[in-house]
């Protein structure tokens, strides 16, 4: 199998002269590239001052000329003189208009250079010099405060001036949020509440994500790896040297790392984001593969999702050479035999007697095969779903259980176990002519289940055998559960046209995951909200997330749908 192109370092992407900044003549185009559109042009003032360094004293970039240098030093000079002016027009700031999910383009020169957004209206505007498209736009619009992109400080136009204030952090919050130890360490408890601009509570972490048109299918594994705690953490730690800029990540490093941090946002102005910027890198980096105009294969993204992001990150085939393997490698040992067919026996069966070949692999999720789907019919002439324990399709890895491939018979058995176990349950099988849907629901317990069984030699802690349910993905279908006919992954728009297919019959996609700590204790324990007092339970719940829809649902509703992907956690990190 070919390597993944890799994509250059974001501090290798091509730049334009920063000496257009002030130069450039007006494009003909019109294209707004950052999704913006006028709105009203005045908002509310936000009176608490979070706590981040105010914003006049960020360094200020290379990106900026030599012209807009020189009038910073005259700015500073001016604000020494005389300070009266520095808080006119920030009452004209309309904070439900801004957005920065997109990437950070002039909406006229398309550049990334030196890009500034207004915040009365929240488009994006190359330079802030005489006849720049910035100016331009404030003088034309009478819209004053700007925000320069890059080195987060903030402007009034067309006079130049440069405006310190510590009511405009909230914004900076929104457009790079910044995470400490101490914040990291409370996530994980799911139980703190934020509010957005309209006084709507919501969770940090546990919010919706945009569709864009069918992309569904990948905002479930969005959520899926960016609830792993190791993970999580790896991208939202300022600390973490893979991220560092003289590491040189790549694009698709930092799009996700930019992800998890606005996902996690405890200070958003409103509780949802938009995965943009990252499945554009996406789609780039898997030459087309995964579109958000056409329904796709959760379980092929998130496996090359994970392989593309350890090698991105440096690693190799050793062990634990990255956040990936720490995470998600596990041992599997697979042994091998030609089939004979015995008399006495019904079906082939392995012959210690006969050689028998045995290779260790590693894996980072593991494939359950589940049964053929019988046919019974209830006294109403209506289907039944079948279902089948957890325990059942996992026995494929006892070692004993035998499994035919052509003309070899296989068995498996695990020798290491992951810190985090993802499971692929096989619904769907492919031929020439269609993608069968398997309907059978798979049972299991959300806590506790022992994979002792499964593995030799087995480890000396036994939690360290046992596993808890983080996050189960599942499929939905306006079709009747137990047909099978035309769905599935890989099955084009053209291809369902032409099976007479709909809208209303394609696949959707969510998924469940785990907010919170288990409480030990039968007493429910609350907690008060820091904002304004109100009172939320402790403990464990269970949160659906579909596109923008969130919902918190009884642990039931986990049981209830057609498990694709499961994500376990090992008890002893579960309760950490």
């Amino acid at each position: 199998m070919s390597s993944t192109p890799t994509s250059p370092p974001a501090a290798k992407r091509q730049r334009i002269d920063p000496s257009l900044e002030a130069t450039s003549s007006p494009s003909t185009s019109t294209q707004l590239v950052n999704g913006h559109s006028n709105g009203s042009s005045s908002a509310p003032l936000v009176s608490s001052a979070p706590e981040l360094p105010i914003a006049s004293t960020s360094n200020a970039a290379p990106d900026e000329s030599d012209d807009d240098e020189e009038e910073e030093q005259q700015i500073k000079h001016q604000e020494e003189d005389d300070g009266t002016h520095r808080d006119m027009y920030l009452d004209t700031i309309s904070r439900q208009n801004l957005d920065f999910d997109f990437e950070r383009l002039c909406s006229k020169s398309l550049s990334n250079i030196n890009v500034y957004a207004c915040l009365v209206c929240g488009k994006y505007f190359q330079g802030r010099g005489r006849g720049s498209w910035a100016y331009r736009h404030a003088v034309g619009e009478n819209h004053r405060v700007w925000l320069n992109l890059s080195t987060e400080k903030f402007y009034v136009l067309p006079e130049g001036y440069l405006v310190s204030d510590p009511s405009l952090n909230d914004i900076l919050h929104v457009l790079n949020p910044r995470y400490t130890t101490k914040d990291l360490i409370k996530l994980s408890k799911g139980n703190q509440l934020s509010y957005t601009l309209g006084n709507q509570p919501y969770r940090s972490g546990y919010i919706g994500i945009n569709n864009i048109k069918k992309n569904d299918y990948l905002n479930v594994i969005i959520q899926l790896l960016l609830h792993i705690p190791p993970i999580r953490n790896f991208f939202l730690d300022p600390n973490t040297p893979e991220l560092k800029e003289e590491r040189k990540p790549t694009e698709l490093v930092m799009r996700l790392a930019v992800l998890a941090k606005r996902l996690w946002n405890p200070k958003l102005f409103k509780s949802q984001i938009s995965p943009h910027e990252f499945l554009q890198e996406v789609n780039k980096r898997s030459n087309g593969k995964f579109k958000t105009t056409e329904q796709g294969d959760p379980v092929e993204f998130l496996s090359w999702l994970i392989n593309t992001l350890h090698r991105d990150l440096g690693g190799n085939k050793k062990k634990n050479s990255s956040i990936i393997y720490k995470s998600f490698q596990g041992q599997v040992q697979i042994q091998t035999q030609q089939v004979i067919i015995h008399k006495e026996y019904s079906r082939p069966v392995f012959d210690i007697g006969r050689d028998i070949q045995t290779v260790s692999s590693p894996f980072l999720f593991l494939a359950l095969d589940l049964p053929a789907t019988p046919l019974f019919t209830d006294v109403n002439e209506k289907k039944i779903i079948p279902q089948v324990p957890l325990s059942t399709i996992l026995a494929k890895f006892d070692g004993k259980t035998t499994q035919e491939f052509g003309p070899t018979l296989k068995r498996h058995h695990l020798t290491m176990l992951p810190p985090y176990l993802i499971l692929h349950i096989k619904r769907f099988t492919k031929n020439n002519f269609v993608s069968e849907r398997n309907p059978t629901i798979v049972n299991f317990p959300l806590r506790g289940v022992d994979v002792s069984d499964y593995v030799d030699p087995k480890p000396s802690d036994p939690m360290h055998t046992q596993y808890d349910l983080l996050s189960n993905v599942t499929l939905d279908t306006t079709k009747a559960s137990t047909e099978t006919s035309g769905l599935g992954p890989g099955i084009t728009a053209s291809q369902k046209k032409k099976n007479g297919e709909n809208e209303e019959n394609s696949l959707t996609w969510k998924i469940h995951i785990r907010a919170g700590k288990n409480q030990d204790t039968n007493s429910s324990a609350k907690i008060k909200n820091e904002n304004d007092g109100e009172e939320e339970e402790e403990g464990e719940k269970w949160i659906e997330l579909q596109d923008l829809r969130v919902e918190k649902v009884t642990p039931e509703i986990v049981f209830l749908g057609e498990t694709v992907i499961q994500v376990w956690e090992r008890r002893d990190l579960s309760r950490m």
